[in-house]
């Protein structure tokens, strides 16, 4: 076993470092936002500190649809800026984690009406396309393009061929939301941040003139002490609300949670080989199929189907997936399909709440999720708090950006961005084609670092077979999430360092305790603590079957 770098040891003095130093910035909040705050203000040469009361990327940021694109859907609301952002974002993102981000063809089906294509919607559809290229959709290196019926069907078989009168298909890409965080964490540490997860900040403290000076942490083992920093940077979300309450003393209500649900099913029941764009009857959102790759020999063994897009009213710590969610998505689905899907054919749900903001520049509130925009807001409070909010995943970099822009006209500092072309850690472009689909399989998670993990493997051949039969990650991937991603419970293992939960629930339940007994040794894990972790671990995904009954 490796001697652990992220494990109890390295806990106890990241926390040293917390109570010891005074910091130039504290960021609020382990998602994407504040990850890349951490790291775009570390790389300029700030102190930094991050503290999230939870696992990194345990909110939004590990439950979203984990595209990478402009949102095509955007431009249809006059949102050119935002969509041209986007796509810019988008290929900073695949030049800087090459190995996380993959190019991924989308297919829009046209189908007829009557036995007839409606030419109207196909030119509008075409001018569309266009507009996305040109807006930025171009620097994927492939432009748009039109397919005959036939060609569509092969991508989509399980749909009504005689339905189908065309597609276009376009270019975005996708990465998995939870990995970027990791990595982003892993660098800004690289560059001298100090972060840590189950750190949740009880209060903003202030001076005697009122401005910000820190805040007052509690950790998971109920040590409480006072994190000094000259600029508070709140960044928790859909939580953002709640920390401005802190600070302010009443809550500013700036947050409107819209809740995305997702459904995870065997891909022999969809059988698409790319991502496919189908229509909601009765609505005028749409829904994404995504193929996902989990077997060895490089082919599909699920597919995700999502997201909604729905006001959200309930508790934000615990957006759960109701079988309303479950039975909009699949009417949609069956409406695209014919291999009649049904709750018994889902293996995973997963839901979350993207913080749109209220108002941007004086926008007045929509009464649909769906037309709020996704641009950010970075506001900054009396006391000096800077809140950053809004936004998608695909636009954190600039988000973080502008928020330290902010801070270091507060602190009267100049520092250039560094992050437009600031590699990831384990970044890498090199091919594997040469490689097993082992290889394959862990370069596309840890690039460069995957011969850490691979070295794990010679040391313990058993560290080679699966975690969890049936899907493709291995035994030493759960060791290198130990000691080297900051996981300290089972459940990060199994929902975030690997997405086991989110692609087969049943399976990742049956086999946590092995999980669990495995990193048990790293994490100093009693009997009694394993037992803990596992039933913890199984009533929270019991939680998120009440909706779906079988899953």
């Amino acid at each position: 076993m490796p001697q652990p770098i992220s494990g109890p040891q390295n806990r106890i003095a990241t926390i040293a470092k917390l109570k010891a130093q005074t910091f130039d910035i504290v960021v609020i909040g382990g998602g994407v936002t504040g990850l890349g705050v951490a790291l775009d203000a570390a790389s300029r040469g700030l102190s930094v500190a991050l503290v999230e009361r939870e696992d990194l990327a345990s909110g939004t940021s590990s439950k979203s649809s984990k595209l990478i694109h402009g949102g095509l859907r955007y431009l249809q609301q006059g949102e050119v800026r935002l969509v041209y952002e986007a796509l810019h974002e988008r290929q900073r993102l695949k030049h800087n984690a090459p190995h996380l981000v993959q190019t991924l063809p989308f297919m829009i089906p046209i189908l007829k009406r009557d036995g007839v294509v409606s030419k109207k919607i196909a030119r509008a559809l075409g001018s569309a396309m266009w507009m996305y290229d040109l807006t930025g959709g171009w620097r994927i290196g492939k432009f748009h393009r039109r397919l005959k019926a036939d060609k569509a069907f092969s991508h989509l078989p399980t749909m009504q061929r005689e339905r189908l009168g065309s597609a276009y298909v376009y270019y975005d890409a996708m990465a998995d939301d939870a990995r970027i965080c990791v990595s982003l964490a892993r660098t800004a540490i690289s560059h001298g941040a100090v972060i840590s997860n189950y750190i949740s900040v009880d209060k903003i403290l202030h001076d005697d003139n009122g401005i910000t000076r820190g805040v007052q942490v509690t950790t998971s083992d109920a040590q409480t002490f006072e994190v000094q920093a000259r600029i508070v940077i709140n960044a928790a979300g859909v939580w953002s609300d709640e920390v401005l309450t802190t600070d302010l003393g009443f809550d500013p209500d700036s947050i409107r949670p819209a809740k995305g649900v997702h459904l995870t099913v065997p891909w022999k029941k969809v059988r698409n080989d790319i991502a496919v764009v189908i229509p909601v009857p009765g609505d005028k959102r749409s829904l994404f199929l995504v193929p996902w790759i989990s077997n060895f020999d490089g082919t599909y063994q699920y597919t995700y189907i999502g997201t909604t897009d729905t006001d959200y009213q309930g508790s934000i710590n615990d957006p759960q997936c109701t079988s309303t969610d479950i039975d909009y998505v699949l009417k949609a689905l069956n409406a695209a399909v014919t291999t009649d899907i049904t709750r018994d054919d889902i293996t995973a749900v997963w839901s979350g709440l993207r913080p749109l903001v209220k108002s941007v520049s004086g926008e007045k509130i929509s009464s649909r999720t769906a037309d709020l925009s996704r641009r950010h807001k970075v506001a900054t409070t009396k006391s000096g708090m800077i809140t950053v909010t809004g936004g998608k995943l695909t636009t954190y970099r600039k988000m973080a950006e502008d928020a330290v822009d902010q801070a270091l006209s507060s602190l009267d500092k100049k520092a250039r961005c560094r992050t437009k072309g600031l590699p990831f850690i384990g970044a890498s472009s090199k091919s594997v084609k040469n490689k097993d689909a082992r290889d394959q399989h862990l370069f596309s998670r840890f690039g460069s670092e995957a011969k850490i993990v691979t070295d794990l493997i010679k040391q313990d051949a058993s560290l080679g077979e699966q975690l969890i039969p049936g899907l493709p990650y291995l035994r030493a991937e759960a060791i290198f999430a130990v000691t080297h991603e900051m996981a300290k419970t089972l459940d990060d293992i199994l929902s975030r360092r690997t997405r086991s939960r989110i692609i087969n629930r049943r399976a990742t339940v049956a086999n946590a305790r092995n999980v669990a007994e495995l990193v048990a040794p790293l994490l100093g894990w009693s009997e009694q603590e394993i037992a803990n972790q596992v039933l913890a671990f199984a009533n929270s995904c019991s939680l998120e079957d009440e909706a779906s009954v079988t899953v």
